[in-house]
């Protein structure tokens, strides 16, 4: 196998690391509120994400790290084409990153639903633009010989790419109130559990309505396989998650994020940014490539430090895997109080 096809495909695991681990953080966010009924709650929820949820975001620095250093014209193409998308998530990322260190911080009823706010639009804003940029891969974009991008924001904003940003978003629904269930206790983990019964069958049906359309119509005849795995993983977390069985309906989830992140780069391959205009002007795994004294040397680089940092994380979820009750949140102490009328 090429150095190129090598690190094509571990791009791709990248991806499919942050999406997996990424995507039940976001799922956590988008239903802090409608699975909350107070700060205690609240707090118990982002506690089942807190110790894990900014390694979880690395997996996105190494991914775009790997595309610069492996694929620079693919990063250069696809970063000015997607850069207001690109910069709206950048912001989404920042403000919840910051909601989550700030809420806490003054003990003011107000302060925390306002921090609130911020988790939940940086966790429903990535997933929908995630999914519309993947969309838009898998489908070409307009580009030139120079391989620059030549629509607009609008051209990314089509019905099937907008179906594939709503996929994403309901599969990561799913994710998130399956990983609740698992994580938490009492009232916290049946209305999780309830959720799930409501998300995963949703999810099933967006999502396998986007896989089918992108099989017909881009897929390779061997990707049919990532179809049937990512439905049976859905499926599969219907039943799981009907017979409380939450660490195999989370495993199941996780399978069909697994099983999507194959259709899409299954159905790129050898190309990593089709042109819709003319398929000589697409970008491929070897004109898009760095050279290859590059590739190699990336590669003994990523063979001695990956499993590192694989060790290191999987010690991580170790650590925290316990489930989480209101009764184990402490009360808050020490914190500054608002006044009203200062000055």
């Amino acid at each position: 196998m090429e150095l190129t096809t090598v690190w094509f495909v571990l791009i791709a695991l990248l991806w499919t690391g942050y999406l997996v681990l990424e995507g039940f953080d976001f799922g956590v966010g988008m239903l802090l509120a409608p699975l909350s009924r107070d700060d205690t709650e609240r707090r118990t929820l982002l506690a089942t994400i807190g110790p894990v949820w900014d390694g979880n975001e690395v997996w996105l620095l190494v991914a775009g790290g790997a595309t610069f250093a492996a694929f620079p014209e693919w990063y250069a193409s696809m970063f000015s084409g997607f850069y207001l998308a690109l910069l709206v998530v950048l912001v989404a990322l920042i403000l919840r990153a910051v909601a989550f260190e700030f809420r806490g911080k003054v003990d003011d009823p107000v302060w925390r639903a306002r921090w609130d706010r911020c988790i939940a639009v940086g966790s429903w804003v990535p997933p929908l633009v995630w999914g519309v940029a993947f969309a838009n891969l898998v489908r070409g974009v307009p580009m030139d010989a120079g391989h620059r991008f030549t629509g607009t924001l609008l051209t990314l904003l089509n019905p099937y790419a907008l179906l594939g940003g709503l996929a994403l978003l309901t599969v990561f629904l799913a994710h998130g109130a399956t990983f609740l269930a698992l994580r938490t206790l009492g009232e916290v983990r049946a209305r999780a559990a309830r959720a799930g019964h409501v998300l995963t069958p949703l999810a099933l049906v967006v999502a396998g309505s986007w896989a089918v359309v992108t099989q017909v119509r881009y897929g390779a005849p061997w990707t049919w396989a990532a179809v049937a795995v990512a439905a049976a993983g859905l499926a599969g977390a219907v039943l799981a998650g009907r017979r409380r069985r939450e660490g195999r309906a989370f495993a199941a989830t996780a399978l069909a994020i697994v099983a999507v992140v194959v259709l899409v780069f299954g159905s790129l391959f050898p190309a990593v940014m089709p042109s819709s205009t003319d398929a000589a002007s697409s970008l491929t795994v070897d004109n898009a490539s760095s050279s290859h004294y590059t590739l190699v040397v990336m590669t003994w680089v990523a063979a001695f430090l990956t499993p590192l940092v694989l060790l290191y994380q999987g010690w991580t979820y170790w650590v925290f895997r316990r489930r989480t009750g209101v009764h184990h949140i402490p009360a808050p102490a020490g914190l500054p109080a608002r006044t009203a009328g200062r000055g």
